[in-house]
């Protein structure tokens, strides 16, 4: 029997592993996601209930889970220098002039995409991945393999049998454009502040501590350099296509070139195309070919002589600024935004730029009638970047920032420390409560699909709603009055409004709306206290027991509670039979015996994953931190737990318990 079950897990290591290639590298995936996410999950009960058999290179190990409190420097095997950067052709052909002056006329030259990541070299050992640093200061950088190990297109067990027994080949970490925007939208949503840009989130990411929000944040890889002391190719474009047959994700967009001419005409075309990508580049790459050549070209102190990176400038236009308006977001945050005469801006027109809050206001001293200059920060978002004064009119005027609300008329506030004004006319400010609602019914809260943005403002223009309470009391004669609303269309809206009572607590309390409350806070939230009373009962020390819930959460949490009209919409929703309360199968497991106790986990364990210890910790009223402080009631050490904690935990006396310790604890 346990020789059937450790098969059938290798044979699901296999296939997962197979289709991460097919998906991540080929681009031509041959199931969906859902069919993937099935084996994964059966992949991830087998090793649960047999964590004899897990092996480090098991796709289960990709969700992370692990936490690492300090980033260990490694010293690289071979220097991680930095190249030579230029802006103009003149410059490159001055590279190729010094080429040619070392190695002659016969040579060719590999273009590659200069990708906008974070830079990552990666080590393998027969064909295994042992470890993945970062470029640090170039002679020494930090060790993120647990992080790098949840990049899916980062492989665990190379493919084939021809690969070096030892290299490291070097790449980049990026985010991709749609996984940067979705992560903004979610944080603009809960009135956290947004990613800069695509490159400091993916950097910031890379450098979390909890592996698990790493792995959610859906990192990519390209890999294009190979080191080690023999490599089987004698040339870098034949490397790095040897490199893809071994699992690796590799440009599809390298190209040699004969000469300097053949560089420009790549260069041009990727200045245009670049717009299309799904990921960033900010220039390209070129290098010599031949290994053989590039020894004889050799290094500088800081650069190798036979590459350069070509950067491209950034797309900058100018236009006229024609007017400035206000845009009010669903937690009341007043945007400003630059109405601009149409300008063609890296393949796209723009008409309309982020001034963000008044401080850029004022510090660009922009003003109505300004020519300004427009660029896309980080390839994306349109912002104005300055002002050219010397075609400012003479008789223009100073911008002062509105001291009301373009929607409701109230008088806005700005909170101390923060860059934002908002209107706190939460209930009566059309847009506000039109986007909370949007909020309310949207996927990853009540999951109402057939209620649109287009569809809620109709109900709210017409007067039946006013709150997302007042959802489940639409009324299907109402509702057939309505322009577009036929009979299927208003059934199957009401089937789904029907269909929301039964999401759970955890996602109702995030789509109430409370700022700063995303989804894994509104989880943890609901699994400390399991009913929207206690929570609306919780002092701000009792909601600052639970793990990963600050000040000012906790605050905007007893804020939210504390209007009289929020009370009186979560009654409506328990009179209406949404769900308050963790239903009684999530209670099954759940207690309070170990309320008031916070627990360090720490090593690898045999009847628990890391997170699911942490969620028996939560779902028992116990709250889960990454570092041990006098504060600490408990550790729960696995194998192989950190000498440094348990040093720690003995000199501040924390007593420690093993895996059944716990259990019996729990069942106690």
């Amino acid at each position: 029997m346990s020789e059937s079950i450790k098969h059938k897990i290798e044979e699901l290591s296999k296939k997962i592993e197979e289709h991460n290639y097919r998906y991540y590298v080929e681009a031509q995936p041959v199931i969906s996601d859902y069919e993937f996410d099935k084996l994964l999950e059966e992949l991830i009960r087998l090793e649960k209930e047999h964590p004899e058999y897990i092996k480090p290179d098991s796709p289960s190990q990709r969700v992370g889970g692990q936490i690492t409190k300090e980033f260990k420097a490694v010293k690289h095997k071979y220097p991680m220098l930095s190249l030579g950067n230029t802006y103009s052709e003149e410059e490159l052909s001055d590279f190729d002039e010094r080429v040619k002056k070392v190695i002659g006329t016969d040579y060719e030259y590999v273009c590659e995409l200069k990708y906008d990541g974070v830079a990552i070299g990666l080590t393998y050992k027969y064909g295994m991945l042992v470890q993945a640093v970062t470029r640090g200061d170039g002679e020494k950088g930090d060790d993120v393999t647990t992080n790098a190990k949840t990049i899916k297109s980062i492989p665990l067990k190379l493919r084939g049998h021809d690969y070096p027994e030892e290299f490291e080949i070097r790449g980049e970490i990026f985010m991709p454009r749609k996984v940067f925007d979705e992560i903004n939208k979610e944080r603009e949503e809960i009135a956290e502040p947004l990613l800069a840009n695509p490159r400091n989130a993916a950097a910031g990411t890379l450098k979390m501590q909890d592996s698990a929000i790493v792995a959610k944040r859906n990192l990519d890889c390209f890999l294009y350099a190979m080191y080690a002391e023999h490599l089987p190719y004698k040339n870098h474009f034949d490397s790095i296509k040897a490199a893809k047959k071994w699992g690796f994700k590799t440009s599809e967009f390298m190209e040699k070139s004969s000469d300097i001419h053949e560089v420009f005409n790549y260069i041009n075309k990727w200045d245009t195309a670049r717009n299309n990508l799904k990921f960033d580049i900010d220039g390209v790459v070129i290098k010599v070919n031949s290994y053989e050549q590039q020894r004889n070209l050799g290094f500088t102190a800081k650069s190798p002589r036979w590459a350069i990176a070509y950067k491209f400038k950034a797309q900058r236009v100018s236009t006229l600024l024609e007017s400035i308006s206000y845009q009010v977001g669903r937690t009341g945050s007043i945007t400003p935004v630059a109405n601009l005469k149409p300008v063609l801006l890296a393949g796209t027109t723009v008409k309309r730029a982020s001034l963000h809050n008044a401080d850029i206001i004022e510090k660009l001293d922009v003003r109505i009638g300004d020519t300004v200059f427009v660029e896309k920060g980080g390839e994306i978002i349109p912002k104005i970047v300055g002002v050219d004064k010397t075609k400012r009119h003479e008789h223009s005027h100073k911008e002062h920032f509105i001291t009301h609300c373009p929607e409701c008329g109230v008088k806005l506030i700005r909170i101390e420390d923060e860059a934002n004004h908002y209107c706190p006319n939460e209930s009566g400010c059309p847009p506000q409560v039109k986007g909370k609602m949007e909020h309310f019914v949207g996927r990853r809260a009540m999951d109402i699909d057939s209620l649109g943005s287009e569809t809620i403002a109709q109900l709210y223009d017409t007067g039946l709603i006013k709150n997302s309470a007042d959802i489940y009391e639409l009324k299907k004669d109402d509702l057939l009055k309505l322009e577009r609303m036929a009979e299927k269309s208003v059934n199957n809206l009401l089937a789904g409004i029907e269909a929301s009572k039964k999401i759970p607590f955890e996602r109702v309390l995030y789509a109430v709306g409370i700022r700063h409350i995303g989804e894994t806070t509104a989880k943890k939230l609901a699994y400390y206290f399991k009913n929207i009373d206690s929570i609306k009962n919780a002092n701000l020390e009792q909601l600052l027991e639970v793990g990963d819930i600050g000040e000012t959460t906790a605050k905007s949490i007893t804020d939210y509670f504390a209007e009289s009209k929020n009370s009186v919409l979560i009654e409506k929703l328990r009179q209406h039979g949404v769900q308050l309360e963790l239903s009684q199968e999530q209670l099954v497991n759940a207690s309070d015996k170990l309320k008031g106790l916070s627990f360090v986990v720490s090593g690898v364990f045999s009847k628990f994953s890391r997170d699911d210890l942490k969620k028996t910790i939560e779902q028992n009223g116990g709250k889960s931190v990454g570092s041990i402080s006098g504060k600490t009631s408990y550790v729960i050490a696995g194998e192989n737990m950190g000498p440094e904690k348990l040093k720690k935990a003995e000199k501040l006396g924390i007593p420690i318990l093993t895996e059944d310790e716990f259990i019996k604890m729990i069942e106690n």
